[in-house]
């Protein structure tokens, strides 16, 4: 049987997401990443060439979930702002602790100083802001949001303060990182309901 390459590279660049909440660029090799799939080194060479070529990979496949994420979120929550809620969450997956945010936080510093790196990242941005957009587009139409928000703008803060949180928490370290990104989320958002909807938003 021929072997389902999309898949095994899937579990291949999950487990070095996980890789790299744990240890950070420095501990990032292949030999780690293997191991945790439980594949000897070589295999890795021989599907990405060197480190640089699974970052590679690693980033066209979250430019590629970005949108995906926001299809899966939207399928499971019966609102616009639900499911923005549960993708803001979801771009956070794996930063569970201070410690693996950090690391996660070391591996964009060094995207943004590799021109090939940078591309991607900037291709995950780009994707979650329309994804984001999209959500908040539909939440006007819905009624969820008030009429005439500025969707646009709207979109970009929500993407900020979802950074932001990150850092904040990761600084003051109380409470869990989902929940400190849900309260922002809600705080940003509040002003822009309508006045009959401003309750608290669905449980993601």
């Amino acid at each position: 049987m021929a072997r389902q390459r999309g898949v095994e590279d899937a579990v291949i660049l999950r487990a070095a997401v996980r890789v790299m909440g744990r240890v950070g660029p420095a501990g990032l090799t292949l030999a780690a990443v293997a191991g945790e799939v439980g594949l000897v080194p070589g295999t890795l060479v021989q599907r990405f060439g060197s480190k640089r070529g699974l970052l590679l990979a690693l980033a066209d496949r979250s430019a590629e979930e970005a949108g995906e994420l926001a299809a899966r979120a939207r399928t499971a929550h019966p609102s616009a702002l639900g499911a923005l809620a549960a993708l803001t969450s979801q771009t956070l997956t794996g930063m569970d602790t201070p410690e693996s945010f950090a690391h996660h936080l070391a591996f964009l510093c060094t995207d943004l100083t590799d021109p090939q790196l940078y591309e991607r990242a900037l291709a995950v941005h780009r994707a979650q802001r329309r994804a984001i957009e999209e959500l908040l587009a539909e939440a006007v139409d819905t009624g969820e949001l008030r009429a005439g928000t500025d969707v646009a703008a709207l979109a970009a803060t929500v993407q900020a303060i979802t950074a932001g949180a990150g850092l904040t928490w990761a600084v003051e370290r109380r409470g869990g990182l989902a929940e400190r990104v849900r309260r922002e989320l809600d705080a940003v958002l509040r002003p822009h309901l309508p006045a009959a909807h401003r309750h608290e938003p669905e449980e993601s």
